[in-house]
């Protein structure tokens, strides 16, 4: 559904006068149809002016951005004013911003109805959509309230509806939650969740928290720098040995207590998640198994979780054992006594 190739984006720092500075360094990203994707970065990596550059609010200096299909970079045309394929192409893609950008003059149903005003709808028509689209944010009795009666949470859903107003089937979020408590950041997140599964939206968020991620997406990627470092499915990410985005959600540590002890990274998934295995393995081998870290939530509706765990003797007396938890269908991964990084059990190792 949203495809960017080589995606580039370079500020003056000081207008045309200061050097160059890189925002996007080539990214290449892939968002598949009615799914949940999470960008997540620190301040400065390039998260914002991605989004920017996906409904093309910002024009990329090089590379291009497919969205359902249709290249936008070739709608930009010659001059700084947006063509009218791309207004269009626009109006097909909605857009959450992180401060709500709500008219303080005008109603709540107003606010909802500006979009629609721009398309060239009748009155009686946007008042229509206005009013459906606010029951379906959960807001129908506060139409005709004004921006500064609501509270945050409440802000934050009419930008929702007013985002929805164009039927867009791609729903770009901007830091959403950011400026909301944790609880109203759990709803708001349960709404964009249920709107995706109710209309089938494709969602892009863009975040720095970790919890968004593993509250409602069904895929990320890791942004450092202009530059996408991971990307793929949540448990594909969970399954990779070594990823930096598996560590951030699920972080685990715990330093071996000698050197004559094996330290594994085990992760969970699924029914294996909430099985005795460890004490299986305890009871079945007859070993002694400490527990380093563990951290356990709940991803995309299914358990999900990393524990790192000690076995008395070196690798070469534990393959049986670890091959014990692979056949489980479990994820395990040893950690190198140099560098305390994952690494994973060659296939057959156990055998």
């Amino acid at each position: 559904m949203i495809t960017t190739s080589g995606l580039t984006k370079t500020y003056r720092a000081h207008r045309s006068h200061g050097p160059e500075v890189t925002a996007l360094d080539g990214v290449d990203l892939h968002v598949r149809e009615g799914e949940v994707f999470g960008v997540i970065g620190q301040s400065g990596a390039g998260k914002s002016s991605l989004i920017r550059c996906i409904n093309l609010l910002e024009r990329p200096t090089a590379g291009t951005v497919t969205v359902d299909g249709q290249d936008l970079t070739a709608l930009v045309g010659r001059g700084r004013r947006a063509s009218r394929a791309l207004r269009e192409a626009r109006s097909r893609i909605g857009m959450v911003f992180q401060h709500f950008n709500l008219l303080s003059s005008r109603t709540v149903r107003d606010n909802v109805e500006l979009p629609l005003e721009i398309l060239g709808m009748s009155g009686r028509d946007r008042s229509r959509k206005a009013l459906d689209l606010l029951d379906l944010v959960g807001l129908a009795d506060k139409a005709d309230a004004h921006p500064a009666q609501l509270s945050g949470g409440q802000k934050q859903r009419v930008g929702i509806a007013r985002a929805l107003a164009g039927d867009p089937k791609v729903l770009l979020s901007d830091e959403a939650t950011s400026a909301l408590d944790p609880e109203t950041t759990r709803s708001i997140l349960q709404l964009l969740r249920d709107l995706n599964r109710q209309l089938g939206l494709t969602v892009l968020l863009i975040t720095h928290e970790m919890d968004v991620v593993k509250s409602i997406c069904d895929s990320a990627a890791l942004m450092e720098r202009g530059r996408v470092v991971e990307s793929g499915t949540v448990g594909e990410l969970l399954a990779t040995p070594g990823s930096a985005l598996a560590s951030a959600l699920f972080p685990v540590g715990g330093e071996a207590t000698g050197t004559d002890r094996t330290v594994v990274d085990v992760t969970f998934r699924g029914e294996s998640a909430t099985q005795p295995v460890v004490s299986r393995l305890a009871r079945t081998y007859n070993i002694d198994i400490s527990i380093l870290g563990a951290a356990v939530d709940t991803v995309g509706g299914r358990q999900i979780g990393r524990m790192r765990i000690e076995l008395p003797g070196r690798y070469e007396d534990n393959v049986v054992p670890v091959g014990f938890l692979r056949e489980q269908g479990l994820q395990v991964d040893v950690v190198t006594e140099q560098d305390r990084q994952p690494v994973p059990v060659e296939e057959g190792a156990h055998k």
